[in-house]
């Protein structure tokens, strides 16, 4: 087998890797597999980093528990020295190489053609219409069929973008708007406008239960992982728990006998964050079974589209708006609960 193939040269990644999977290597590696030796080149961007960090940047499809593991055992080489140590810190200009073995992680990293609703592109972004069962960035269980996986046969161009410019995500039962980077002076923008709250994302919820109380209502409350089930996320009390603050507006638009349909505006962008905090003022989200919710209204995925996304153009600082329509289901939904429905852009 031609090696030469597998020899690949990646530029530096400013962007912050995101929540990755802590699978140990055993998991991740046959002990048979192909060695993929990829080149690593330290850009001014990565100078002071920590190695197993300045890695989880240089190659964005493995874990950071994955190349942790892989330093330990010699794979990473600078200057012709095995590298043993994770907080050792690389120089701008260092050059070296690292030994893969392709997992079923790298190997997810493939282009993958798939019809794509794009509502905006321009040389530096898109912005997409995810639909309610597209699961956003590879992961167990769903290791292909992604919507990264559409985005690298869309242009090839995004394989040189950590996970293909995807910049935030949507839950795989989450229909609605998401902005994806094409250029890495977008990408990071569009990560530090988030990380900042300057990007405006709104949604639309069908939850339980008649609402009561005011019609406005500003939950404040730090979201971690659930310690009883690691699928899930609860709200926690930061002085006793570790998790992060969390802050979502909820916002009546109307009522009805069997729930509540409501427009909730993200503050902050926790993982699960609108059904957690959904769930905790009584009102689950319907069909989300994973929050206290049941199928109802004729659905069978979480009630929760992301309707809105409002942010200045990373490069022109032109301001931009976008809108979704509620998709069929939903509309379906809310007519059976005779609740009305006159397009997204009336709200």
């Amino acid at each position: 087998m031609d090696k030469s193939k597998f020899i690949i040269s990646t530029e530096l990644a400013s962007a912050q890797p995101d929540d990755r999977l802590d699978v140990g290597i055993e998991a991740e590696a046959e002990a048979d597999a192909e060695v993929e030796v990829r080149a690593l080149r330290i850009g001014a961007d990565l100078h002071g980093m920590r190695l197993d960090r300045a890695l989880a940047n240089l190659v964005p499809e493995f874990s950071r528990n994955y190349l942790q593991q892989l330093i330990d055992l010699g794979a990473v080489v600078f200057n012709g020295q095995a590298v043993r140590k994770p907080s050792q810190k690389v120089r701008a200009g260092e050059a070296g190489e690292i030994s893969l073995r392709p997992t079923p992680q790298s190997q997810a990293f493939l282009p993958e053609a798939m019809a794509l609703d794009v509502v905006y592109e321009d040389s530096h972004l898109w912005v997409i219409h995810k639909p309610a069962g597209l699961v956003v960035h590879p992961a167990p269980g769903n290791w292909r069929g992604t919507l990264l996986n559409g985005l690298l046969a869309r242009d090839p161009l995004s394989a040189q973008l950590p996970r293909a410019g995807i910049v935030h995500r949507l839950d795989k039962d989450t229909s609605g708007l998401m902005v994806v980077a094409r250029s890495r002076v977008a990408m990071e923008a569009l990560t530090r406008a988030i990380a900042q709250r300057e990007v405006g994302r709104k949604y639309l919820a069908l939850g339980h239960k008649p609402w009561t109380g005011p019609r406005s209502r500003q939950v404040e409350t730090a979201i971690g992982r659930d310690p009883h089930y690691r699928l899930r996320m609860a709200t926690v009390d930061l002085a006793t728990q570790s998790g992060k603050t969390a802050s979502t507006q909820l916002e009546l638009l109307q009522a009805a006998e069997q729930g509540c349909w409501v427009r909730a505006t993200l503050q902050t962008g926790r993982t699960h964050q609108i059904r957690v905090h959904m769930a905790s003022v009584g009102h689950p989200l319907v069909a989300d079974v994973l929050y206290g919710g049941a199928p109802a209204a004729g659905l069978t995925r979480q009630a929760l589209h992301a309707y809105q996304l409002a942010f200045a153009h990373p490069v022109t600082g032109k301001p931009l708006v976008f809108h979704a329509e509620l998709p069929p289901d939903l509309q379906q939904a809310l007519a059976l609960w005779g609740l009305r429905y006159n397009g997204v852009e009336r709200l």
